[in-house]
């Protein structure tokens, strides 16, 4: 069975209701047609009869709750507690309303608030500062989380590497330049969604241009500084660095660059030092091997959201679909 039905299949033994913010986008209706048809969630769309007619034809999205936020009963219960949510910041019942009626975004991360929905997904067509602003202003953080980030889950056909070809990408999509300490928590959030989602042991390679030494630069000191923070902070997580690529994922070059590791040569969780290495590398991954790409999926929000790239394929969103479902289960 491949990785993604195996997911599918542990979202259809508790189903959650999932809500898609994007009926602007024909991908969001396609993906939704085939997660109806195969059980894996149920599914709340938001959009009015409009957006929905014009995006919609030729998918059997039957069986969705199509919300119209200018004409549900609960839209009102929504400002309310929106007002309520945003009072410090001068929230009028007023700007409550035309957020949401104007940015979907809102009305989905209301429902998981007040307990109407379980998850969101977003992102096709939405940048992800535009999908995280309204989570951490509405569902706010988890608690103990010291930082909000992302991850991809690649699966890689074909691959002996990580967990038969599966790893947990972070961040990539998120924290543009971290530092030591919050690469360090980082690498603990993508450990947790690890052994979550793909249900392992997870083995975390703090990556570098270096392995064990063999460069010196201060790119380099911030990662190693962030494994000595993470050894002491999350002491239970196996966890080394710092490795170049193929110390980390190699077995031959992680015994022959980094000796005695629990991690080199067998990792699958990878932590890239900044946004700019981790949105490079998973774009290398799926495009030239051909890899499923499940994100950017965030963790650190109290309640399930998870980014899109906007480049994804109704496939990418019937798979984040999925992953946000279990996620909601753990919860």
């Amino acid at each position: 069975m491949a990785f993604i039905d195996e997911i599918k299949a542990k979202a259809r033994e508790c189903k959650k209701t999932i809500v898609l913010p994007e009926s602007m986008d024909k991908r969001t209706f396609a993906a939704a047609a085939n997660v109806l048809a195969e059980g894996v969630a149920d599914l709340i769309i938001i959009g009015t009869p409009e957006e929905v007619a014009a995006n919609s034809e030729g998918y059997d999205i039957s069986a969705a709750t199509i919300i119209n936020p200018f004409e549900s009963e609960k839209t009102q219960v929504y400002v309310d507690a929106l007002v309520e949510l945003r009072k410090s910041k001068g929230m009028t019942a007023e700007q409550a309303y035309t957020l949401l009626t104007t940015d979907y975004m809102y009305y989905a991360c209301m429902m998981v608030k007040l307990g109407d929905a379980d998850g969101v997904v977003s992102g096709a067509c939405h940048s992800t500062a535009n999908t995280l602003r309204p989570s951490l202003q509405i569902l706010k953080t988890k608690p103990g989380t010291k930082l909000v980030s992302s991850f991809f889950i690649m699966v890689v056909p074909d691959c002996e590497y990580g967990a038969n070809g599966t790893f947990v990408f972070s961040d990539c999509g998120l924290c543009q330049n971290p530092t030591s300490e919050e690469l360090a928590a980082i690498a603990a959030s993508s450990a947790e969604s690890f052994k979550s989602l793909v249900g392992e042991e997870p083995l975390v390679a703090m990556l570098s241009h270096s392995s064990k030494g063999s460069a010196k630069h201060a790119d380099i000191d911030k990662v190693t500084a962030a494994v000595a923070i993470a050894h002491e902070q999350y002491p239970d997580i196996k966890l080394d660095g710092e490795l170049q690529l193929d110390a980390a994922i190699v077995p031959e070059i992680g015994a022959s660059k980094a000796p005695g590791s629990d991690v080199a040569g067998k990792a699958n969780v990878l932590v890239f030092p900044d946004l700019d290495a981790g949105n490079i590398g998973y774009k290398l991954v799926q495009r030239l091997a051909k890899a499923e790409a499940y994100g950017p999926m965030c963790q650190g929000i109290a309640k399930p959201v998870n980014d899109l790239s906007r480049g994804c394929s109704a496939a990418d969103i019937e798979g984040v679909i999925a992953f946000t479902a279990v996620q909601a289960q753990m919860m």
